[in-house]
């Protein structure tokens, strides 16, 4: 019997189901930059992106920079221009018109939008315009870093605009429940914690270098106390350098480790000339750098996190820091480092001194640190993010 032959199905023509998301990530910053704001965000994109979703970056177009390979999701660049006072980074134009045409042309399901600059603002306007969602992150304390540039008169008026930019989105993202309870006293609102994660596989105590110890200088016996980050004042780097003071009267070979780069580097050099100046460092680099120290000293209290903290944690370091950001939530006295209450500078130094002072304290809080960098992995902070977009999604 003669039949007509099927027609040509096509598996475009099939509805297809609804299993991923379209996200629309805008951020100022991004790698090759080096920043913990840059590198968690890639972590999160790229976290997402394997989990099968289409994503697409908008960032300003990065100078004196090396390029990247070319990115398995799409990127989207607008012009950019240097931050006072960080020359190596770009804030974004203004670019809601971009970005209004961009999304009618391919529309996202969610935007979520990583900082708080012109481009930024654009992006959510563009976003409510069409009547997409918007979430956000909370992931710099900008209104904290005016005391420390001489501008506190600009804190009330920064936070304005902060609580203003967050209190647009649907929900903004913090990575604690103390700065959620801090800005919440603010009122800023619909916050939801996402921590950060730690990789734990690139970050460990077997990155330890003799190699790299001998070209510091430093014997096998010899101390190397550790700071890395931003060479810049909101570090409150003027106590490290006490905190190092200090340990130097007790054990003068002791070395200290600045990790980073910024406009008070050549400050710190001429007040602390013996001190090992890296510069900044990624990767396994990064990771040899971190391990190849004995312990950590970390005196800011202007994170919103603190990558370095749990970087360090997962390097084997005991960590000595503020009870504030990630160090609140992570450092144990006594068991992986010592915590020290915010506003007690003395506290931070004797807690330096006592480190260095006890080989018996530093080797028994080595394990413990790395033991709690293990069950800070991306896995569920990034399981956090994608539960939150579906929601706004849905």
């Amino acid at each position: 019997m003669y039949r007509d032959p099927l027609p040509e199905l096509l598996i475009e023509d099939l509805p297809r189901a609804r299993l991923a998301l379209r996200v629309a990530v805008v951020t100022e910053t991004y790698p090759p930059e080096i920043n913990g704001v840059a590198r968690t965000l890639a972590r999160m994109v790229e976290g997402l992106h394997g989990r099968h979703h289409d994503l697409q970056v908008v960032r300003p177009r990065q100078s004196g920079v090396a390029a990247l390979p070319r990115q398995r999701f799409e990127e989207f660049l607008v012009q950019g221009f240097p931050i006072p006072r960080y020359p190596e980074l770009r804030m974004g134009v203004p670019s809601r018109r971009s970005l209004v045409r961009l999304w009618t042309q391919q529309r996202p399901d969610i935007v979520h939008v990583a900082t708080e600059g012109p481009l930024g603002w654009s992006a959510l306007s563009a976003a409510q315009q069409l009547g997409i969602p918007v979430s956000s992150d909370f992931r710099t304390n900008f209104h904290a870093y005016t005391q420390h540039y001489g501008m506190g008169w600009l804190q009330r008026p920064m936070t304005a605009y902060l609580r203003a930019f967050h209190n647009r989105a649907a929900c903004t993202m913090v990575p604690t429940e103390r700065l959620k309870v801090e800005l919440r006293g603010l009122g800023f609102e619909r916050l939801e914690v996402v921590a950060r994660g730690v990789d734990t596989d690139l970050f460990q105590p077997n990155k330890r270098s003799l190699a790299l110890r001998e070209r510091w200088g430093v014997q096998p016996s010899d101390l190397v106390m550790a700071c890395v980050g931003r060479l810049a004042v909101e570090k409150n780097l003027s106590l490290l350098l006490e905190a190092f003071r200090a340990v130097q009267q007790q054990r003068p070979s002791t070395r200290l480790l600045l990790v980073g780069d910024g406009p008070l580097r050549s400050q710190l050099q001429a007040a602390c000339p013996q001190a090992l100046f890296a510069g900044q460092r990624s990767g396994e680099d990064l990771a040899a750098h971190y391990a190849s120290a004995d312990f950590f000293v970390f005196p800011s209290l202007t994170e919103t996190f603190g990558n370095v903290t749990v970087e360090a944690l997962a390097s084997g370091l005991p960590v000595v820091a503020f009870d504030y950001a990630a160090a609140g939530q992570l450092v144990e006295t006594g068991r992986n480092g010592l915590l020290c209450p915010v506003g007690a500078p003395a506290a931070l130094i004797e807690g330096a001194r006592r480190l260095a002072a006890d080989d018996a304290l530093r080797q028994a809080l080595a394990p413990a640190a790395r033991t709690t960098a293990l069950a800070h992995g991306w896995d569920p902070v990034i399981d956090r993010f994608e539960g939150i977009l579906k929601q706004l999604v849905a």
